[in-house]
């Protein structure tokens, strides 16, 4: 078979694009670590010099660093100037950690993702899983700060109060349970909005679970935040007016039962919150960056760990919508719809 030129030089072009694009990745989780882009957000222009003593690092290496992310468009460059900068829009999404837009710690948790290479390339002859622990230990923070500012721009000004009367009950006092919840972030958000409340969060990363309580002891709520390491597949809860699930429904051995315990944990008019990553029902609605982004982390994250639990029924990281009330249905639910969408996220309310 012939080869169509013009289309085999796209190809390898495409192909360098992704190739610089790995390399860059560890670059600018170095660039964060030692606040590289910190220094420059309202600096002003800066030379390699400038920004090497400001931050406290090695010149030589900051004279490389500086043309790559120029190079990636991740810092600007006047050549006239012959200095770099951050514009507003770059500063927003690489150096201010509140900011909703805040993408550096993705880096942490991509780079730190791929060095379980290994294990998943076994697991393609195998079959067998690769369980949730056994990431690189940074692996975990990286994912929580990666989800962390999409959380913290969302979840109290626009997904709960899309679920119906479900705002009215947490500012008057209920009991809500956060089912995988990881590093407690998104519990101690709502925690915070909701003081009357009290709240559950249930991971089985123990470790995850143990940095949790901590932050919820720093963040002041520990009186009414408590955390238990579980499965959700193996919880027991009953009374609960909201039961949380923040993208990791697709991570679990057995989401089936895990949804049937959501059914018996709510009150007859509770409310489950289901945050799963945005997809489309067929394959082709998720050729996008986005659908490529949680495609690869399905393969090296969600499918690997969910076919390493007991049951190991894996949903992969874009079940859709379809799929997901169809599970949910089998769990006894009957009401099912999407209240709320991002770029990145879909938020469905589910109740019996």
């Amino acid at each position: 078979m012939a080869a169509d030129k013009q289309k085999l030089n796209s190809m390898i072009q495409k192909v360098i694009e992704d190739i610089g694009a790995t390399f860059h990745a560890p670059l600018v989780s170095i660039g964060e670590k030692h606040g590289l882009f910190r220094a420059m957000a309202n600096a002003g222009p800066l030379t390699a010099q400038e920004l090497a003593k400001k931050t406290g690092t090695a010149e030589r290496y900051v004279q490389e660093w500086l043309p790559a992310m120029a190079a990636g468009g991740y810092v600007d460059y006047d050549a006239q100037k012959q200095c770099f900068s951050l514009s507003a829009e770059q500063a927003l999404v690489l150096a201010d950690e509140n900011s909703p837009c805040y993408m550096a710690g993705a880096f942490q948790a991509a780079t730190r993702a791929l060095r379980s290479e290994s294990k998943i390339a076994r697991a393609f002859l195998s079959g067998e899983g690769v369980c949730w622990s056994e990431h690189d230990p940074e692996f975990y923070h990286g994912a929580e700060r990666f989800y962390r500012p999409n959380y913290v721009a969302h979840l109290i000004s626009s997904w709960i109060p899309a679920l119906e009367g479900v705002a009215q009950k947490l500012q008057s006092g209920g009991q809500v349970a956060d089912v995988g919840c990881g590093f407690g972030t998104s519990t101690i958000i709502m925690a915070k909005a909701f003081p009357k409340s009290h709240f559950l969060g249930i991971d089985f990363h123990k470790p995850s679970v143990t940095a949790a309580a901590a932050a919820a002891e720093k963040a002041g709520v520990a009186d009414r935040v408590r955390f238990a390491v579980c499965r959700a597949e193996d919880m027991d809860i009953a009374g609960y007016d909201l039961i949380t699930m923040f993208d990791c429904l697709h991570d679990m051995g057995n989401p089936l039962k895990a949804a049937q315990n959501v059914f018996k944990g709510l009150t007859p008019d509770g409310t489950w919150m289901l945050v799963e990553p945005y997809t489309g029902d067929n394959m082709e609605e998720n050729f996008t960056p986005v659908g490529r982004l949680y495609y690869c982390a399905s393969v090296l994250l969600c499918t690997p760990g969910a076919l390493a639990q007991e049951s190991g029924i894996a949903l992969g990281g874009q079940a859709g919508a379809a799929r997901l009330r169809e599970l949910i249905q089998q769990a006894g639910f009957t009401q099912f719809r999407r209240v709320v969408e991002t770029p990145i996220n879909a938020v469905y309310e589910v109740k019996h």
